[in-house]
């Protein structure tokens, strides 16, 4: 696992042997919260190319850093 370069917004992507060779192909689920300062994040749940598990993409819709994480109570999952 490791953190992406996406400006502190906390997304993180899945990694193993074949890496290089990934890329994102589907997303598996979405959600979204509401930060601490009152922005809206939008959570995708990520796949791969092969179905594997790829990234959690977090996106903070004014590209600010992200102040918590959410708990389960804090998601509104999309249908």
């Amino acid at each position: 696992m490791e953190d992406m370069l996406d400006g502190g917004m906390g997304s993180i992507r899945f990694v193993g042997q074949q890496s290089h060779e990934r890329r994102l192909d589907t997303v598996m689920r979405e959600a979204n919260y509401v930060d601490a300062d009152g922005v809206k994040v939008i959570i995708g749940i990520n796949l791969d190319q092969n179905g594997a598990l790829f990234e959690v993409d977090f996106w903070k819709v004014d590209f600010s850093p992200l102040c918590r994480y959410p708990s389960v109570n804090d998601l509104e999952f999309e249908q």
